[in-house]
């Protein structure tokens, strides 16, 4: 044991004069013996919104259990959750990101309230599991993330579907190539219960990072959602919490620039989200790393793509997780000398122990070996050029094409350009861009995946491109440019774009350009007026006045 485990609690709840809070407590159930334990927080994002936290309130027994059993006393307490995929498409998606930060800052406040000795964060959507984790990172009590769990793929007339394929299909039935009828049934099958959308989308993507990085057990991330197995994990965590507190075992001790490089790699080996860019630079900016968006592009150029999961490939997380999950890719990469395989994890061992553990399942495919990746080079980049000074992320996997030039077609918000793509207006060569969809210009940089997922249904995906001062959805495949900075509101080059302009992606030169000159953007931009402000008052106008930019981490100051 490394000091007291109750060095926190004790100062609340010891003594005459913390008679008062012994009262109240008391009260509702603890006992002096409970209250003589150290005290864990269980922050939960359990909602009835969206199937991906929707089971997180049966989990939390099984964690309080697992306190209980290991001498610990559990209090649980809840926060916010916004379903990207229900709110996508619409002005509730402008809240999403702004979640994360809500999370982050509601875990922190109860836990210093409360003074807990430890915190156990459950999460589920997108933005849940990084705020979890930035709360972890600021508090630096002993803690760890559990992630609720991917859902089972639906099946659809003799396939696995997930959710991606419900937003194609809105672009297919746009373009007249599916029924109504198709549609609903379609809709009525694709996410089959609980949990996370299935493919290495946002939520899986952050969720095997983190298990990289190590702040969540490595395999208890991949366990899916309604699987049996999920319980037990669910209640092994809550005795881990237990023991990082005896031991004082601090996320500080596992979020280093080592880990997080860890966690870049998986995403890149994965084909992950990319919004793995804004999160992780978010958790190091809470860690105290330095790291930067060029570091992104560093580690994805030396790691090869070796996991074939959607959007741009086969499987799904759970044929991840069957195949040997997150152990097997840290193997792989670990082979190829791309891990700090030094690196603490919260279980007590190394990342290069877990890869150690590996276990392959027979003739899986969902994890190529590393002489027959998918590609040599990881799944993101990062582009600059006079569209982009302060950079954008393009991701790599589900395509071929690396470069691409053609006339833009700018829109102003995604509405509008959801509404020419729903008429058939966009053509093939076409860039679309859209803008004033960045943190503040939106605010709340809202993902483009109802636009993106349409024109791959209406079979334009590899053959438009498109760039944005917003964000892209896990499930975005095809030529894409997101967090495009500075943002328009900003009075970034992305202002200074008109119908028309020929505008170039070249990946391998790591440019993004428009075909002006300096003086013509310096111009258009300065003469370019910003839709007025979509809130005035609230959270969303608060966010909109204080929040960076997207290569900053879309963090709030």
């Amino acid at each position: 044991m490394s000091g007291d485990p109750r060095r926190h609690s004790r100062v609340i709840l010891d003594g005459p004069e913390r008679a008062a809070a012994r009262a109240y407590l008391k009260g509702i159930g603890y006992d002096d013996d409970a209250l003589k334990r150290p005290i864990i927080g269980v922050a939960n994002t359990w909602t009835e919104t969206m199937p991906c936290n929707f089971h997180l309130r049966r989990l939390a027994e099984r964690v309080k259990d697992g306190i209980r059993a290991a001498g610990g006393t559990p209090m649980e307490f809840n926060t916010v959750a916004i379903s990207d995929g229900i709110t996508m498409g619409t002005a509730g998606m402008k809240t999403s990101l702004v979640s994360r930060e809500v999370v982050a800052d509601s875990i922190e406040l109860v836990a210093r309230g409360h003074m807990f000795d430890g915190v156990i964060a459950m999460s589920g959507c997108d933005k849940t599991i990084p705020g979890c984790v930035m709360a972890l990172a600021r508090l630096d009590v002993p803690g760890l993330m559990l992630y609720g769990g991917t859902i089972m793929p639906g099946r659809f007339r003799g396939k696995d579907v997930t959710i991606q394929d419900v937003f194609e299909a809105v672009g297919a039935h746009a373009a007249g190539d599916m029924s109504d009828a198709d549609l609903n049934e379609l809709e009525a099958a694709a996410s089959p219960g609980a949990g996370a959308c299935g493919g290495q989308y946002t939520a899986n993507t952050m969720a095997t990072a983190f298990e990289v990085l190590g702040i969540s057990p490595m395999g208890s991330g991949m366990v899916p959602a309604e699987d049996g197995k999920k319980g037990q994990v669910a209640e092994d965590c809550g005795r881990l919490v237990v023991e990082l507190v005896e031991k004082d075992l601090r996320p500080s001790t596992v979020i280093t620039r080592k880990s997080l490089e860890n966690a870049i790699a998986c995403v890149a080996a994965t084909g992950g989200s990319t919004n793995a860019v804004l999160h992780l630079l978010a958790i190091a900016n809470e860690a105290g790393v330095e790291l930067s968006i060029d570091d992104f592009d560093e580690i994805s150029a030396r790691t090869p793509l070796i996991a074939d999961l959607k959007p741009g490939g086969r499987f799904v997380a759970v044929d991840l997780y069957r195949a040997g999950g997150m152990r097997l890719v840290t193997k792989r990469l670990a082979e190829a000398g791309l891990l700090h395989a030094d690196a603490p994890t919260v279980a007590g061992t190394t990342l290069g122990e877990e890869a150690e553990r590996a276990e392959e399942a027979e003739g899986q495919e969902v994890v190529r070996p590393l002489d027959a990746a998918l590609q040599a080079t990881g799944g993101l980049a990062i582009l600059r050029g006079n569209l982009a000074p302060e950079g954008c992320v393009v991701k790599l996997a589900g395509h071929e094409r690396r470069s691409h030039s053609g006339p833009a077609r700018v829109f102003e918000s995604e509405e509008a350009a959801f509404k020419a793509v729903a008429a058939s207006e966009i053509k093939a060569g076409d860039v679309v861009v859209i803008r004033n969809e960045g943190p503040a210009g939106g605010p709340g940089m809202r993902e483009m995946l109802h636009v993106t997922a349409a024109l791959v249904g209406e079979g334009l995906g590899e053959q438009v491109a498109l760039l944005t001062d917003g964000r892209f959805s896990g499930a975005t495949h095809g030529l894409m440019a997101g967090h495009v900075a500075p943002e328009a509101l900003h009075g970034g080059p992305i202002a200074a774009v008109r119908d028309g302009d020929i505008i170039e992606f070249d990946v391998a030169a790591r440019e993004l350009r428009v075909k002006l000159s300096d003086d013509e953007i310096r111009e258009r931009a300065a003469a370019y007026e910003p839709p007025p402000p979509a809130y005035r008052s609230g959270v969303l106008a608060k966010y909109a006045r204080h929040v960076g930019s997207a290569s900053e981490g879309a963090l709030t100051t």
